[in-house]
């Protein structure tokens, strides 16, 4: 096997077992590239032809390998879907090293360097933001199950986290070639190692003492979390909503008390589609208002199907019903139900591509037989465009996450901007099966309490449910496969972190970085094709 290859395989392995869930490992990210930078080095040293297209490979087998390994799981949802997953995301990050390994070619190594930061973020930042967004594999993501390393989220989010492990591997890689290099090269080997330990131990250090120091203030609330873990493949077929509403409202009545503030179901608890404007004539609402009775101060956040009607077609995604002669969207929907006439919802706005979403819906229309193959319904779900805060009796805000939601820490810190006090996920992580998938995302979530410094309420149909504080501790969790119940009186926080008020401002000066270098590279490439004499 080729050295190269074999470097590419180590820089796999090591990212594959730093990613959550795997426990205490996180800090093999900081040395995770390093293999990959020395194979590229050693092939832009060779004599080799067509070095480009080795380092593409190179850079291609181990994000492909650390990505499907990272992510296998969604092949239990999607087969189709998942191959687009693990090719997609790998082909993004192996563009950056290529046009990382082309620009070495023609500028200063440490412009290089830098570009490199520019190109991985703005891969980072276009891959959470266009219409086949999946910011699963975002590098900062790497720390979820290691809050203690990372309290300085508070003010960069993950993006702060991708500069720090990706600068961490290009000062060790940087070291290596001075160490390799001659003895005139080899003095300023200090200041690199000098670096290199402020580089990494600094964060260490003040996300330490933060993590150690940091108290919450007293404001407590009493929230009962329930996970009823029907299986989400037999939800429709297998039970009635009236037996689902029965098994719920049991194990409710189990940890609620007088005092409760809020309970939460989970994502699509309510089985069948509710129509908005009626929702107070059905059986369902009347159910629910007669078991928030002994309740008097508690809000019911649950997870439902719902539906709105139009005249004309108000929305992208609105669709046309020949039999009723008009147009209506389906919405993933979180509704806030108390002892009161009053309901509140809110609609999914950040939906997974291909199931949820149509993506480039405009430019793609013709392939909307072929997602509504797949699974997905024919135009999409509805969506709103900004997150929207659900409110108690008494004034209490939350923020109603709702699944792929969660991994979207800007997306998070607009709830907490309009007055959430604390975060409420609800989801259905059952169609993955028992794998890492469900653990994934479970750590996410301490990523959101870090950035916002908010307590996370979660409740996952088939698990794992849990509640995590503002320092991103996982405080209590459910079993998988589980119908469980549990309570917490969490504390409330209306304070807002710079990173709320200031969501990925660390990504625009290194996009502009990733633009330039960008544009430098094809400004070269069009001076090199027009200085070639023809033939």
């Amino acid at each position: 096997m080729k050295k190269h290859i074999q470097y590419a395989l180590i820089s796999a392995i090591i990212l594959f077992i730093a990613w959550p869930p795997i426990p205490y490992t996180s800090l093999l990210l900081l040395i995770g590239f390093f293999p990959l930078l020395v194979a590229i080095e050693n092939i832009n040293k060779s004599d080799t032809k067509q070095k480009g297209k080795k380092v593409f490979i190179t850079a291609g087998l181990t994000f492909l390998l650390w990505n499907t390994a990272s992510i296998y799981w969604i092949w239990n949802a999607s087969p189709e879907g998942s191959i687009v997953a693990y090719v997609l995301g790998a082909l993004l990050m192996t563009f950056s090293f290529f046009c990382y390994h082309k620009l070495k070619n023609i500028t200063k190594p440490i412009v290089a360097d830098i570009a490199l930061l520019g190109f991985w973020i703005s891969y980072e930042y276009l891959h959470q933001s266009w219409d086949l967004n999946f910011p699963w594999m975002t590098l900062g993501n790497g720390f979820a199950s290691s809050p203690q390393f990372i309290q300085w989220y508070e003010y960069t989010g993950v993006y702060g986290g991708s500069l720090w492990i990706l600068g961490s591997n290009i000062l060790l890689f940087n070291i290596w070639k001075q160490l390799k290099n001659s003895e005139k090269q080899q003095k300023n080997t200090f200041k690199l190692l000098a670096g290199l330990a402020c580089w990494v131990l600094i964060p260490i250090g003040f996300s330490t003492l933060t993590y150690m120091n940091y108290e919450e203030e007293n404001n407590p609330a009493h929230v009962v979390v329930v996970q009823p873990n029907i299986d989400p493949y037999a939800k429709y077929e297998s039970y009635t909503t009236n037996q689902q509403l029965d098994h719920l409202i049991a194990l409710s009545t189990k940890a609620a008390k007088v005092s409760t503030e809020f309970i939460i179901w989970p994502e699509t608890a309510i089985p069948e589609y509710v129509n908005e404007d009626y929702i107070r004539q059905g059986n369902i609402f009347y159910r629910l208002q007669q078991f928030m009775q002994p309740y008097a101060n508690a809000t019911l956040i649950t997870g439902a199907e719902t539906y709105l009607t139009y005249q004309n077609p108000k929305t992208k995604t609105a669709k046309f019903n020949a039999q009723s002669n008009e147009y209506w969207d389906s919405f993933n929907t979180a509704v806030a139900i108390e002892n009161s006439a009053k309901v509140q919802f809110y609609h999914k706005s950040k939906l997974v591509p291909g199931v949820e979403k149509m993506p480039f819906i405009n430019a793609l229309a013709f392939l909307k037989p072929v997602f509504a193959k797949f699974g997905g319904t024919t135009g999409g779900y509805g969506y709103q465009d900004e997150p929207s805060v659900l409110f108690s009796q008494s004034g209490i805000g939350v923020a109603p996450v709702i699944c792929y939601e969660s991994i979207w820490g800007n997306w998070v810190a607009g709830y907490v901007k309009k007055e959430a006090q604390f975060i409420a996920i609800i989801t259905n992580d059952g169609w993955w099966g028992n794998t890492s998938g469900k653990d994934q995302h479970l750590h996410y979530a301490r990523l959101r309490a870090v950035e916002t410094r908010r307590w996370v309420a979660r409740s996952a149909n088939t698990g794992i449910s849990g509640f995590i504080n503002q320092r991103g501790d996982l405080v209590q969790q459910t079993s998988w496969w589980q119908p469980a119940v549990i309570t917490q009186d969490i504390n409330l926080n209306s304070e807002l972190t710079f990173y709320v008020k200031h969501p990925d401002i660390i990504v625009y000066p290194f996009l502009l970085i990733g633009i330039f270098g960008l544009l430098y590279l094809l400004t070269q490439k069009i001076r090199n094709k027009a200085a070639k004499p023809s033939a």
